[in-house]
């Protein structure tokens, strides 16, 4: 994934991977840029790190994993540098754990922390390993979200300011209305929770931002990729734009005037400035497949595809939901906006059968309204503006506490006799 590099030394069949806790994954912060090396003696374990290695929240880290005892690290380490950490994991009994670290002891820089993963609950053991520097001990066999969990521990600041949610918006297909679903979720979450939220127009040559919520802003989000160096929250509080009392755009230059070849990297430095500037952070994120996409994508908190009920967005959500799946393994599948339902005249796939083979359900269908929309774009102002009664309104309202974590998505029942008989006889 992305920027982690991590080797096997010995990778062979092992035991099936454990089921994924969302929940207390989702609690882990971003780990720095640290060096780690894993030492492994069962399958299980070598599993689990390899997990570890591609979860987004390891994206700076470094991790190195070897199928070796202790013995075999200090041997390695009697002629090499160590790193920031070291995860080892031993079967042998607790009286004998002091002394299989020794040698190890001895060759360790000061400054290396370690992780034991151990065989035994036994509090005498975790004592003696605390008094004489260990890290953490941890009784196996462990999961990827407490290997985590232990990490973040050691290297993450627990004073630290907590980040802000990321949530992408991307559409399956050009046309499809992402970007409105997007500005009106930003508009929404800052005005029913009185959150401060930052809406970042990442759609350097085409963004629609700026007229959706009427702004001219003479600077935004092209001045914060040009000076990465001077990039801090005083810096980027300068180039955003105020568009109500707890929203706040990051514009986009929508000019032509030069070519956005962009890095893989590029947009990093300013969403970590964004989490550390505002709790929720919608992201804009254009049509497009490239090496920034792909990397933004894999290390944002949510993502929401917006699809029309036609052949090609089936496609291509299918593509983008299976490639997302290999970038975001440990992470639950991105939400499904249907969009422009209903549109007169013209042949479309019925919201189930669209689903079906996606495998999931959306989180809103939003009908097609040209006048409702129309209105709304002509006028800069978002749909809760023009009519705050309306059920596209509340679609959004629902759709805004869903991305926040607020609610969750209720599975739809299946209609039945009943449900028939009622339609019936309304009609």
């Amino acid at each position: 994934m992305s920027t982690v590099d991590y080797t096997i030394e010995r990778a062979g069949e092992g035991m099936a991977d454990e089921a994924v806790r969302p929940v207390e994954i989702e609690t882990v912060r971003p780990l720095p840029r640290i060096s780690v090396h894993a030492f492994c003696e069962s399958e299980a374990m070598l599993r689990t790190m390899e997990r570890c290695g591609q979860d987004r929240r390891m994206a700076k880290a470094s991790l190195r994993i070897s199928s070796a005892s202790i013995a075999a690290a200090a041997n390695m380490f009697a002629s090499a540098p160590t790193p920031n950490l070291l995860i080892l994991e031993t079967s042998t009994e607790p009286g004998g754990i002091m002394d299989e670290l020794a040698p190890l002891a001895q060759v360790c820089d000061p400054s290396t922390k370690v992780v034991i993963v151990g065989r035994y609950n036994d509090i005498p053991l975790y004592r003696d390993l605390i008094r004489n520097g260990i890290s953490e001990y941890m009784v196996g066999p462990v999961g990827m979200a407490e290997v985590l969990n232990a990490m973040a521990a050691i290297f993450v600041d627990p004073d630290a300011e907590p980040l802000g949610r990321t949530i992408a918006f991307i559409g399956a297909k050009g046309g499809c209305g992402s970007s409105t679903i997007a500005h009106n979720c930003a508009f929404d979450i800052s005005n029913l929770f009185q959150t401060e939220v930052i809406l970042a127009d990442l759609d350097l040559p085409y963004g629609t931002a700026n007229i959706d919520f009427d702004q001219d802003p003479p600077q935004g989000i092209s001045e914060a990729i040009s000076a990465p160096d001077r990039l801090d929250e005083v810096f980027l509080d300068r180039l955003l734009t105020k568009c109500s009392d707890h929203l706040s755009l990051l514009a986009a230059p929508s000019m032509l005037d030069r070519a956005y070849d962009l890095d893989r990297s590029s947009f990093q430095p300013i969403v970590e400035v964004l989490q550390r500037s505002a709790p929720v952070t919608v992201l804009d994120v254009p049509h497009a497949w490239s090496e920034w996409t792909r990397t933004l994508l894999s290390e944002v908190d949510e993502v929401i595809i917006t699809a029309v009920p036609d052949l090609a967005n089936l496609r291509n959500a299918k593509n983008m939901l299976d490639a997302l799946k290999k970038l975001r393994p440990n992470d639950k599948p991105p939400h499904l906006v249907l969009n422009q339902v209903g549109l007169p005249k013209r042949p479309e796939i019925a919201p189930e059968d669209f689903c079906e083979p996606l495998g999931i359900q959306p989180i809103a269908i939003i009908p097609f309204d040209a006048q409702l929309f129309g209105t709304a774009s002509n006028s800069g102002r978002m749909i809760a503006e023009i009519d705050k009664k309306a059920p596209t309104a509340e679609t959004f309202s629902q759709l805004a506490h869903i991305v926040t974590g607020r609610s969750t998505v209720k599975k739809p029942k299946k209609a039945g006799l009943g449900k028939m008989l009622g339609l019936l006889g309304r009609k």
